[in-house]
């Protein structure tokens, strides 16, 4: 079972004038990304809320991946710029922020975890201004919950890890409302950080000599770009752990918690097509997501030795068996 809702600021129109935003005569989308290139379904999910908001399925679609090297958003968003895309979708923050620096001009829709206020993207929810709107997740407010659901799944362990990436922007925010929920539960956390693979490596070889029981891994684009790795380390090294998002779970992590990005992926293909119909981002509030979804993998449960708690399993959005 899956679950979506949406929330969105007052509808207030600003002033911006139309013809900053007039489409070429054949439109082309520019997406940039600060992991690697999504999964065929959530570029699905995209699509389908373009064809929702009457956009062509043959509409072209330039991507830029960073590949998780957040050094090269600057110039893989002036490359867009430079082909005149019609719009920008810019997948989590460092792009967000990277596709802002680079034009005033083209309509942008990003996608983020983070406080879309409080990162730079816009100075308010209701009535973005500029060229900029999007939707929110807001993964730096669900320290305690996920916390509190690893805890249920692995109640004896002492020591939780919080694997992030101190390149993105969105590692701060995460990690400061996890040791805020850490205190609040009387949970010992450990900061591992990790910004390539051999890190990742690192992290997992030391795993044990620092007497870290259990996981929770922050939303970050490159990490959801090493899933597979990461999950195999967790496998070899027979750790529990909670992951941000259900994208790890269906490649076959343990369990996540977080908002939808398959909803996410969807709710901004349907603001671009309302900015290629001709809307302005300022007649577009930022969506914040009001929903999130527990999802549990059975089968590696039952490899890493754990049995899942029958109310956990009551709760789930998803189960897979």
């Amino acid at each position: 079972m899956r679950r979506r809702e949406f929330i969105t600021g007052l509808d207030v129109a600003a002033v911006w004038p139309l013809e900053a935003f007039a489409q070429p005569a054949r439109s082309r989308i520019g997406f940039l990304h600060q992991g690697g290139l999504p999964t065929p379904p959530l570029m699905a999910a995209f699509r389908s809320g373009l064809r929702e908001g009457g956009v062509s399925p043959d509409i072209e679609i330039d991507h830029r991946a960073a590949d998780g090297d957040y050094n090269r958003l600057p110039a893989l968003a002036a490359d867009l710029v430079n082909r005149q895309v019609s719009v920008i979708a810019a997948e989590l923050l460092p792009a967000g922020l990277a596709a802002k620096a680079a034009t005033k001009i083209i309509p942008i829709v990003f996608l983020t975890g983070s406080d879309p206020i409080g990162s730079g993207l816009v100075s308010s929810i209701a009535r973005p201004e500029g060229n900029v709107t999007g939707i929110a997740f807001l993964f730096t407010k669900l320290g305690q919950k996920n916390l509190e659901l690893l805890r249920q799944l692995a109640p004896k362990h002492d020591v939780i890890g919080a694997l992030a990436n101190p390149s993105n922007p969105n590692a701060g925010p995460q990690l400061r409302d996890l040791e805020a929920a850490s205190q609040t539960l009387q949970q010992q956390l450990l900061i591992l950080n990790a910004k390539d693979i051999d890190e990742v490596d690192s992290v997992f070889a030391a795993l044990a000599s620092r007497k870290v029981d259990a996981l929770l891994v922050t939303a970050d684009g490159f990490l959801i770009s090493r899933r597979d790795q990461i999950i195999s380390l967790a496998a070899h090294y027979a750790v529990p752990i909670m992951y941000p998002l259900s994208e790890y779970v269906i490649a076959g992590g343990l369990m996540s918690y977080g908002a939808s990005l398959r909803d996410g992926f969807h709710q901004t293909g349907i603001y671009i097509a309302k900015i290629l119909a001709g809307d302005t981002p300022s007649d577009l509030p930022i969506l914040q997501s009001a929903k999130f979804e527990l999802m549990i993998n059975l089968r590696t449960a039952k490899s890493l030795g754990i049995t899942v708690p029958a109310g956990l399993l009551a709760i789930a959005d998803e189960v897979i068996e």
